[in-house]
């Protein structure tokens, strides 16, 4: 076992059955120690399926296999799902990838994974697959090949087809699948979108930014049609797909087609993940990791509850997530130019959060009565509307 997991303990859950709703029912298990497991998958492929549909737990495990488990010697096809969640490439911009009020107000997730390229909605009709090899080993139009060759012997009828982009598009023109990837000294995983019954009506609204004005030199996504499986067959279920793809994946790699169940919040099994899992949480992680950028905008202000206000504009710029320079241009007959560098000086240094901003606005207003008071907080408000 030296090499392969060797930090392990505790047991995975071994089963071949059916899924539905991604959940594990009325299967047959047998619970084997994780040494007979990898003694009897000691070259080849081996498929793990995650227990959970938390986004940062499943981001986690993915750094986990890739620091722990030899793929000098094992291919591994990690299959996972999540509650909603937004997940930005490693250098993308979240202000400009996504409505983050929408996001905030709908309770969806947001995270930053650690490969690059572009921003995917997940939610439990997305199905995630993450292809592990070896540096020399890491081919992605291979591990493209797994999804469309099980598709097309589950459902000869469907036209999908892989692109230069590493994406798989149905019909030629709906893309049901997406691509990233890490590469590392040693290793590579490879990780994809498969939508079989994925909310669209959240889908499109969550990816459209709401912050305007943002000159950044961040990855940006490319947006394209997207499909269900299930739009096109209504009679593909979750069963069958996920042992298609489990067969085809051994079928290419070697190794049974099984599927080991994981549960990444188990730490006796994966010890160590709960640290990357913080970090994948923290608001440093999600936003200050973010290329620096500037935001260049008019506001919309409202000089009383029923007309427009003046015209206002906000220039900043941002980084690491925190305002290094922020300039206001307002009336002086609408606010007194003091107030506003006053304003201006007490965001410098502040997260580009709406949160945190609240917070330092509420002691400025505190300082003010009457209709300056007013403006301000209406000044305010249209702020923090920029910072989502």
């Amino acid at each position: 076992m030296m090499g392969m997991l060797s930090h392990v303990r505790g047991t995975l859950a071994f089963f071949r059955g059916s899924f539905r709703s991604g959940n594990c029912d009325s299967v047959a298990r047998v619970t084997r120690t994780c040494s007979t497991l990898l003694t009897d998958t000691s070259e080849g492929g081996l498929v793990l399926y995650s227990q959970s549909n938390d986004v940062y737990e499943n981001l986690s495990l993915e750094d986990w296999i890739e620091a722990n488990v030899d793929l000098q010697r094992l291919n591994v096809l990690l299959l996972w799902r999540n509650t909603p969640a937004v997940v930005i490439g490693r250098h993308q911009n979240p202000w400009k990838e996504c409505n983050l009020s929408l996001v905030r107000r709908s309770g969806i997730s947001l995270a930053r994974r650690r490969s690059g390229g572009g921003t995917v909605f997940h939610d439990l009709g997305n199905l995630n697959l993450t292809f592990f090899a070896s540096k020399k080993a890491y081919d992605r139009q291979r591990n493209l090949k797994v999804i469309t060759e099980a598709l097309r012997r589950l459902r000869p009828g469907l036209d999908v087809k892989a692109n230069e982009r590493f994406d798989i598009f149905l019909k030629g023109c709906f893309k049901i699948t997406g691509s990233a990837s890490r590469i590392s000294r040693k290793s590579s995983y490879h990780h994809c979108t498969l939508l079989h019954s994925a909310d669209h009506s959240t889908l499109s609204p969550v990816l459209r930014s709401s912050c305007q004005g943002v000159n950044s030199n961040a990855t940006p996504s490319v947006p394209s049609p997207v499909a269900n499986l299930v739009d096109h067959d209504p009679t593909l279920t979750w069963e069958a797909l996920l042992d298609a793809l489990a067969n085809q994946y051994c079928a290419e790699f070697g190794g049974r087609a099984t599927m080991n169940v994981v549960n990444p919040a188990d730490e006796s099994a994966f010890p160590g993940l709960s640290r990357t899992l913080s970090e994948l949480r923290e608001w440093d992680w999600i936003f200050g990791k973010t290329p620096k950028f500037s935001i260049q905008t008019a506001l919309k202000v409202t000089d009383d509850y029923l007309s427009a206000g003046p015209p206002v504009g906000l220039c900043s710029e941002i980084k690491h997530g925190l305002i290094e320079s922020c300039s206001l241009d307002v009336p002086t007959s609408w606010l007194p130019r003091s107030l506003i560098r006053e304003l201006s000086s007490v965001l410098v240094g502040q997260r580009f959060c709406p949160h945190h901003a609240a917070a330092v606005f509420s002691m400025l207003l505190r300082c003010e009565t009457g209709e300056k008071q007013n403006r301000l907080q209406r000044l305010c408000d249209a702020i923090l509307a920029v910072m989502g």
